[in-house]
């Protein structure tokens, strides 16, 4: 049953979102795509998963209406909440230290929570953030914050 709450929370939110989504609008159109087209994109693929949820069967052995982590295994709420903090200290210093480093820096954390290394959390982390930062901003062409690191990625 709570995989059904989950996927009717997540079909509403997904429309919430693409009625919001629906009047972005950029004053000067120098994009083919604009504005609504990333928050749409998530709505929809939101919106996939909560109907996913809503109509899939339980999985072999589990007992309908028992709750997916239930069946797994406790829920770990010390890694729930060094996720959480770990975003929250993110957010805080996304300007100032840069998508790169910021988004290196988080992915430890993270990566620890599941029960990763923190050689290879490390590793990840700076392999994702460099390679999300050349991808959104050289491939994309979407400007992100280079803070501290400015002198290095030709800083905007």
């Amino acid at each position: 049953m709570g995989d059904r709450i989950l996927g009717g929370v997540c079909l509403v939110v997904a429309l919430a979102m693409a009625w919001a989504a629906h009047g972005y609008a950029a004053e000067i159109s120098y994009e083919p795509v604009g504005p609504r087209a990333f928050p749409t994109l998530l709505a929809a693929l939101m919106g996939l998963a909560g109907v996913w949820l809503l109509v899939k069967k339980p999985a072999h052995g589990v007992a309908s209406g028992t709750p997916v982590l239930a069946a797994t295994s406790a829920l770990d709420w010390k890694a729930v909440t060094l996720c959480a903090a770990s975003c929250l200290i993110y957010t805080a210093l996304f300007q100032t230290l840069g998508f790169w480093l910021a988004t290196s820096l988080m992915a430890v954390p993270v990566g620890m929570a599941f029960g990763g290394t923190l050689k290879k959390t490390l590793l990840g982390g700076v392999v994702m953030g460099l390679g999300f930062y050349l991808m959104f901003d050289k491939l994309l062409d979407v400007v992100l914050p280079t803070g501290v690191l400015s002198f290095l990625l030709g800083g905007r």
